[in-house]
């Protein structure tokens, strides 16, 4: 199929290039006097390479692009939301709120500080990238991400199906109410990790911070250290295996948990039945 191609142009104007389909845009720039909104809209086989943007929703509702090389500046306000099959590689999101509401997304080799990022979006790959965001994809199911660095705060909210390997995740209050998640190899940095949640599981982990992992239901840790990590485990149903030392765990509600040594270990003034075991691991 014959393609258009658009090379080195500026648009500044409303739906610029609105509803383009089977379109390569190279070397241009959407940005000027004008402000105008929306300028991809509705785009279908897109490819947008060495492309900057300064204005609002550019990517909106758009199926199958792929954008490489590419900036989005923080005037770059919800820039991709309601897309579907997207490729972004090497490129820079920094304004609000960039993905949302999108499907069948990738992600790689990007540094992205957007506030709100990912929200209530589904089957979003994100690799080999940096990442600054609060509420980091809220109610979004299917992800995954690999070698990624992220640091915010109330990450991961009500995510369900969710598979982190060999990322650094520096946050606070992450996995709140999350389903079926798998972290691997990583390190999660946060006060009050993971509460309410479900079906988390944590293998060869470093896990740093107060209050983790209470109110849990069907919680796993494999071969885990754990660092400043006092009053642990209230309320969990969990079954983990430590390495290292746990500063203090406090009213279990069932499992088993061993690691080399803890400095308290609390059963005072539980409000429900409280039967999980500590173990020492025997040298």
């Amino acid at each position: 199929m014959e393609r258009t191609v658009i090379t080195n142009q500026q648009f500044d104007e409303e739906r610029a290039l609105y509803h383009a389909m089977h379109t390569d845009v190279t070397a241009c720039t959407f940005a000027g006097p004008a402000d105008g909104e929306s300028v991809l809209k509705e785009a279908r086989d897109i490819r947008v390479r060495d492309t900057s943007f300064s204005l609002r929703y550019p990517l909106w509702h758009v199926q199958k692009f792929e954008m490489e090389n590419s900036t989005m500046d923080e005037k770059t306000r919800a820039a991709i939301w309601y897309a579907v099959d997207g490729e972004i590689r090497n490129c820079r999101l920094d304004g609000i709120k960039a993905v949302r509401e999108c499907s069948r997304i990738h992600i790689s080799g990007s540094e992205i500080c957007s506030m709100e990022f990912g929200w209530k979006s589904e089957d979003v790959t994100l690799t080999d990238s940096t990442v600054t965001a609060e509420y980091i994809f809220l109610d979004s199911r299917n992800i995954s991400l690999k070698n990624v660095r992220m640091q915010g705060k109330y990450s991961f909210q009500y995510v369900e199906n969710f598979v982190i390997e060999d990322c650094v995740l520096d946050t606070k209050d992450a996995f709140w109410h999350s389903k079926n998640v798998t972290v691997k190899n990583s390190v999660v940095k946060g006060e009050y990790l993971a509460w309410f949640s479900e079906g988390l599981t944590l293998i060869d982990c470093t896990i740093i911070g107060t209050q983790p992992l209470c109110y849990c239901k069907d919680l796993k840790l494999v071969n885990c250290t754990m660092e400043e990590t006092d009053l642990s485990f209230e309320y969990s149903d969990v079954e983990a295996s430590v390495r290292g030392h746990i500063i203090s765990v406090k009213n279990p509600r069932s499992g088993h948990i061993v690691c080399d040594s803890v400095g308290e270990i609390i059963r005072e003034d539980p409000v429900m039945e409280c039967v999980g075991e500590v173990t020492l691991r025997k040298a």
